[in-house]
């Protein structure tokens, strides 16, 4: 739900991957039907494993509720939303609102962080020259 919200509403100053610490085989149904309810067609997006994520990222959002063990020095900020597994569809849809409005309050702070320029916020990682 995440990285939709994050390429739907925030592709100007973000580029989203997500990844999970016990990835499903597929998202599930009811996480596709509420998020089409906020017209989001998460169609190729797929669950994957922290090891398919591209190493140059600038923040972590972990929603496990675990803590993460990553190989790489990046902030990690901790989001506390509920897992909707095997929950009615109105829980789908309590935490989607949830997520998003996380995504909406993320996606305000970096563009509050843009240049007085105008050009976008690159949130990639670049290497140092020495």
């Amino acid at each position: 739900m995440a990285e939709g919200f994050a390429r739907a509403l925030g592709s100007d100053v973000l580029v989203a991957q997500s990844a999970g610490l016990g990835p499903a085989m597929m998202v599930a149904p009811l996480t596709h039907k509420v998020m089409l309810e906020k017209n989001i067609d998460l169609g190729n997006l797929y669950p994957k494993n922290m090891d398919a994520v591209q190493r140059d990222v600038d923040l972590v959002i972990n929603m496990s509720g675990r803590p993460l063990a990553l190989k790489m020095e990046v902030p990690v900020e901790e989001w506390d939303v509920r897992d909707p597994i095997g929950e009615p569809e109105e829980v789908y849809r309590a935490v989607r609102d949830q997520i998003e409005q996380r995504v909406r309050d993320l996606i305000e702070r970096l563009r509050s962080a843009k240049p007085t320029n105008g050009a976008p916020v690159d949130t990639r990682r670049h290497p140092t020259r020495q």
